[in-house]
């Protein structure tokens, strides 16, 4: 849906978070009613004062002993919740997270499934603040909200207790490992991966296609303008983000394989992948988004002044991902976080202690301080990253340890690297994300795939290799000399690749599926008609329903006729 889906959150989020977090009878009660659509809901956990940090949040549930109830209020205007998509109009439940307190005790977060409208009215409920939050730079169809809460009571059972429980007498049971309350965050960040990795697709498409369309500027004197997609320049801006998209893709499958794995985990009681899971989660939704922004815009520019019409939707997509950046973690937020799950990793890598399998590549790479021999193929490739990406994490724990022995607190010295934090954590997703890409295009996948597909993959996973290790030849440098030769030989390589993938580019974006109602553009269309579909939008422009507007005799004339 171009303008956002009101209910998007309540499919994606809420359902999945009453089933992680709450009792199966819980589930039965709320959660199969909001698969039935006979209850809509909302992610009530953002603040006006308060994102990411969640411990932070100032919403309270007060346990009401002779009641059996929870009290819930938002004290201040910045502990009004806000954001939440649906809130606005759309939902008359929500799920609210809010610091706990039992005898005026704090006993941490917890969620609350929160009536907020009237089923049969809709009108707010007493005690109830809720509305749009108003205009913003997209989504005009999710109609974010603000929620305002005034001793409102929800009877007991209410809370979410699938981990930690609240008895009747006030008896409170804490969750065996605290971040199960988070973790409805980490299978939001999974889907954020893998949506926003088609939206790179849909604007890859809508701009492949154009280019194919699209004549300019001959390549040889006194010869006919050329498809754009012919010149080299245009396919450096369109096919390394047809190869990103599905590298996030393919990151996605991976990443949701092992969310499927620790939950099944946590239900037996082991926790032991959290961190890892944690992690991956974070660092996968920053970069995809990060990068999807990035090249969607180089994407719009691929397509001249008319990818700055509306019509071509490129705008829209950009701006739905610019949302994402930030939603669900604030993206440096996010790669601080990875930085510190890098340094325990390292800390336990130099205490010759196992890794988690993700990170487990730290292990040899803190005895290696180089390639013994390159050969650019690559697996090379990837493992130049990784070594690039184990001396960045070793300076930055040096620098670390240093601020620490020098007197700074833990988290004054967390703060002083916190740059080289970002940067390590960086390195170490996009490790991940080319080893994926990586083990799909050569691993068991490809014997099940025809020799011209995998040839079609092996060209895209040579262009996103050269691409991203042209990208960080800084930190490859740092341990890698490379010779001139060497560094000639990428860039040939990525050249190559272009003019490799330039007969395929189209009938790739044709595999992404992209419908015409889905990408929703006059530039991207199956058919090619990009310059009729442009003039039939323009044609249909509310201004040009009449020859002479009102306006023109109402404000224009008479000022034209006035004296200055």
């Amino acid at each position: 849906m171009p303008a956002g889906n009101p209910l998007a959150v309540h499919c994606g989020m809420v359902i999945e978070c009453i089933r992680i977090q709450g009792t199966d009878e819980q589930f039965e009660k709320f959660g199969k009613a909001c698969q039935s659509f006979s209850m809509t809901s909302a992610y009530a956990q953002t603040e006006l004062g308060h994102g990411t940090f969640i411990r932070g949040l100032e919403t309270r549930a007060d346990f009401d002993h002779h009641t059996d109830e929870f009290v819930l209020n938002t004290p201040t205007i910045s502990s009004y919740k806000w954001w939440p998509g649906g809130m606005g109009q759309s939902a008359n439940h929500c799920i609210v997270p809010a610091n706990l307190y039992i005898d005026n005790v704090c006993k941490g977060l917890a969620m609350f499934v929160v009536p907020i409208r009237d089923m049969e009215t809709h009108a707010p409920l007493p005690g109830v603040d809720v509305g749009d939050i108003g205009k913003r730079m997209g989504f005009a169809g999710v109609n974010n909200g603000y929620l305002g809460l005034k001793n409102v009571r929800i009877p007991r059972t209410n809370m979410l207790m699938r981990h930690s429980q609240v008895h009747r007498d006030g008896t409170f049971v804490q969750s065996p490992v605290s971040v199960l309350t988070y973790f409805t965050m980490v299978y939001i960040r999974c889907l954020i991966v893998r949506n926003v990795a088609t939206q790179l697709s849909m604007a890859a498409t809508i701009a492949t296609r154009y280019s194919a369309v699209r004549r300019q500027s001959p390549i040889n004197p006194n010869e006919p303008e050329v498809q754009i997609i012919d010149h080299l320049t245009q396919q450096k801006k369109l096919f390394p983000e047809i190869a990103n998209s599905i590298a996030y893709k393919l990151a996605f499958t991976k990443l949701y394989q092992l969310y499927e794995t620790t939950s099944q985990d946590i239900k037996h009681g082991e926790f032991s992948r959290l961190p890892e899971m944690h992690s991956l989660s974070c660092i996968l939704k920053v970069l995809c988004t990060s990068t999807t922004m990035a090249g969607v815009d180089i994407l719009r520019l691929a397509c001249g002044g008319h990818g700055y019409l509306s019509s071509s939707n490129i705008g829209n997509i950009y701006l739905d991902v610019g949302a994402s950046c930030t939603y669900e973690g604030e993206n440096t937020v996010l790669l601080l976080q990875v930085g510190r799950f890098l340094m325990k990793s390292y800390r336990s890598a130099l205490a010759g202690k196992k890794l988690a399998p993700t990170v487990a590549y730290l292990q040899n790479a803190v005895k290696e301080k180089s390639l013994c021999h390159w050969t650019g193929s690559w697996e090379d490739l990837l493992k130049i990253l990784q070594i690039a990406t184990a001396h960045k994490t070793h300076i930055t724990y040096e620098n670390l340890m240093a601020r620490l022995k020098a007197g700074q607190t833990e988290a004054e010295a967390a703060n002083s690297t916190g740059i080289e934090l970002t940067q390590a954590a960086e390195l170490h997703g996009i490790c991940f994300v080319a080893a994926t890409f990586l083990e799909e295009v050569t691993g068991p996948h490809s014997k099940s795939r025809s020799p011209a597909l995998n040839k079609v993959l092996g060209n895209l996973l040579e262009l996103f290799m050269i691409s991203t290790v042209l990208k960080y030849m800084h930190e490859v440098l740092r341990v890698h000399k490379l010779c001139e030769a060497e560094t000639r030989s990428l860039q040939t390589r990525l050249e190559d690749s272009l003019e490799a993938i330039r007969p395929d580019a189209v009938v790739i974006c044709d595999g992404f599926d992209h419908h015409d109602r889905n990408l929703f553009s006059t530039l991207g269309s199956y058919d090619g008609n990009v310059y009729e579909r442009i003039f039939e939008e323009a044609k249909r422009c509310p201004l040009n329903k009449q020859p002479v507007p009102e306006v023109i005799h109402t404000h224009l004339k008479p000022f034209m006729k006035s004296n200055l």
